[in-house]
């Protein structure tokens, strides 16, 4: 159980799972025992700011310059099942940078990213490196890691060399630590004359696949907080990006990293109408789940290549046998139906460009179930993208997902075509995303510009998102609450004192609190299989989903510097001290330490600490868990943590 006030700003940005009002909202809420303004909370950060006053300005600079809104915005269209609440996350641009100044930071970053910012002659302009510009500017010790090439690829970039180019882009050194044994402590001894340090590629690691723990532990010693900026990745259960979270106090999302999960939430929002998909490529039964979701969601579905002959097959239309994949019509003739249900039409191209096989023969144009045999397609026809065309400009966003080209062919009119389409629609101001290697090349190498469309070169992180299973990258990162609470809805009077009761279990114990004491406001948290809020009177209770227990055990140092930095020490009694206890000793011993060791100074056991554990506890109220252990005759381990300054 926890004492702090009731002004709850601050520890918004340092526990994900609340979010709360801005600084103009915030500025009512009052402590029983003295006001505190936004301006004396940001003074206590005042020496930090002196000793280091440039700082926050460049990252300023580099925050201004990412024109990405919060991850944690409110999704009032978005899909609100499971898999969507592993969406908010927290992120760098939330978290408070004065926690970043002097810690080791580990940062997964995508190369390929990087590597073709090489290519393109626009580094000042790369989103890939705003997360290690900010985080330098902020005064972090910043460990790189990342994968690039195959093993035994001869002209495999070396970390020397890419060490090197990164030195240029961010115009900072770089050293090259030539392994993958992150900061042990013979490395300690780099960080006097360096800043920045780039681990050896983990393409030479099989360990890092395997997401080896013993690898992870080694990869992030000497790390604190640990900063996934490839989202590429995120549909892989890697070390480097899922892994070292057991290890670090902290894993936010970087602001690549940020962009592309608000550009993927983006897809199952249909506040944009008409929007229709356009969908190449194949494997319709892998697909299936996907595909429904987008039935779901769009105003038109438009098939190409593979998965166009799987709906034509099983709407009884001759299709050459290649093309049809084994046990996709059942799949295909639900989908059909759900559109039909759905009134939305589903669309396959009328006409196609055909090739013979045996002979030599220039191409000839067939009408849809009319190819002859022999013949096999290999671009829309004329027919098909007309209508292609008229189809897209009427719409207000599009989904392009999938290769857009077919089998064994390398360049098709039909595919420069549609890309060509999708740059003059985008200039009308049409929400376009592109999903997949092929289809981002082919529309990249037709516009003078990619930043109107929303870009995802690696689609199976898109298809794992639309068949609604939640990526381990993202799961891993630690949680942000997705909606905003009304704290003037939920408390009566929100200047009242404020207590919060960790691990609060079923709430009765806070029910019976709340009677008794009539004058402060009950915060419950409790981590369940359950997503509620329940507010009864001046009672708040809030449940959050997670099974991990061992990374998301509610005491964790994020949020004990949040409480630490709330209690106010010129306050009443119940403003300025924090209860523990538990009925294992263990846990309760683990607990006191951590509230003493990241408190650093400011928590001091209340009474005298050669006393041990309290015998009774001091509130005269017990929870049910409590009693039940009472009552077997067990004991309680309790102590009384008081702040100092």
């Amino acid at each position: 159980m926890l004492h702090t006030s009731s002004f709850l700003y601050q520890l918004h940005c340092r526990f994900g799972s609340l979010t709360l009002p801005p600084h103009s909202s915030c500025m009512s809420y009052n402590t029983t025992a003295g006001s505190w303004s936004c301006k004396q909370l940001q003074s206590r950060l005042g020496s930090l700011r002196s000793c280091r006053s440039e700082f926050r300005v460049m990252c300023r600079q580099v925050l201004d310059s990412i024109k990405t809104c919060h991850v944690q915005e409110v999704d009032k269209n978005g899909d609100s099942g499971e898999s969507n609440l592993f969406l908010h996350v927290q992120t760098l641009r939330n978290f408070p940078i004065e926690k970043i100044y002097g810690e080791v930071v580990i940062v997964r970053f995508d190369s390929t990213l990087v590597l073709e910012a090489l290519d393109s002659n626009n580094f000042s302009l790369d989103k890939s490196l705003f997360t290690i510009k900010y985080l330098f500017n902020a005064g972090a010790k910043v460990l790189l890691v990342s994968n690039w090439g195959r093993p035994h690829d001869p002209m495999l970039l070396s970390v020397e060399s890419l060490a090197d180019r990164l030195s240029s882009l961010l115009q900072v050194k770089v050293v090259p630590a030539n392994d993958g044994s992150g900061l042990m402590q013979s490395k300690m001894n780099k960080w006097e004359n360096v800043d920045i340090l780039l681990l050896d590629n983990l393409t030479m690691f099989r360990e890092e696949v395997a997401n080896c723990s013993k690898f992870s532990e080694k990869l992030s010693s000497g790390a604190t907080i640990f900063v996934n900026d490839a989202f590429s990745l995120s549909h892989k259960i890697l070390a480097s990006t899922v892994g070292v979270t057991r290890f670090c106090h902290a894993s936010v999302a970087g602001f690549n990293f940020e962009e592309e999960l608000l550009q993927l939430k983006n897809i199952s929002k249909t506040t944009r109408q008409p929007y229709v998909a356009i969908i190449g490529g194949s494997n319709f039964l892998e697909k299936a789940n996907a595909l429904h979701l987008l039935a779901s969601k769009c105003d038109g579905l438009y098939f190409f290549g593979k998965l166009a002959f799987q709906v034509m097959n099983a709407l009884g239309l001759s299709v050459p046998g290649c093309f049809v994949e084994q046990d996709a019509v059942g799949e295909a003739l639900k989908l059909i139906q759900h559109a039909h249900c759905r009134k939305i039409p589903i669309y396959f191209p009328n006409d196609f460009w055909c090739i013979n096989n045996s002979k030599q023969d220039p191409l000839e144009i067939f009408p849809s179930g009319s190819i002859l045999t022999g013949w096999t397609p290999i671009d829309l026809g004329p027919v098909s993208l007309k209508e292609l065309s008229s189809l897209l400009s009427i719409c207000k966003k599009i989904l392009l997902i999938g290769s857009i080209k077919f089998d064994s062919v390398k360049d098709t009119v039909g595919a420069s075509k549609l890309a060509l389409m999708l740059q003059g629609i985008s200039m009308t101001g049409c929400d376009v995303t592109v999903v997949g290697n092929a289809a981002c090349k082919a529309v990249a190498g037709t516009s003078c510009s990619v930043s109107q469309y929303k870009m995802f070169n690696n689609a199976s992180v898109v298809w794992e998102f639309l068949k609604g299973r939640i990526l381990p990258g993202v799961a891993a990162l630690d949680r942000a609450y997705p909606h905003d609470l009304d704290w003037n809805i939920a408390f009566t009077d929100p200047s009242q004192p404020l207590i919060i009761d960790i691990g609060s279990g079923n709430g009765l114990f806070l029910l019976k609190m709340a009677r008794r004491c009539q004058n402060y406001n009950f915060l419950g948290l409790e981590i369940n299989k359950k997503l509620v809020r329940h507010c009864l009177n001046n009672v708040v209770q809030s449940n959050i989903k997670n099974g991990e227990e061992h990374r998301w055990r509610m005491v964790q140092r994020t949020l004990i510097e949040a409480i630490i930095d709330l209690l106010i020490t010129n306050g009443k009694f119940m403003t300025l001290q924090v209860f523990l206890q538990s009925d294992i000793e263990a846990v309760a011993t683990r607990m006191k330490e951590q509230f003493i060791m990241y408190a650093k100074g400011r928590l001091l056991v209340d009474g005298d600490e050669n006393m041990g554990w309290l015998e009774e506890n001091p509130f005269g109220i017990r929870s049910d868990w409590e009693q039940h252990v009472i009552d077997r005759g067990a004991p309680m381990f309790r102590i009384m943590l008081r702040k100092v300054r």
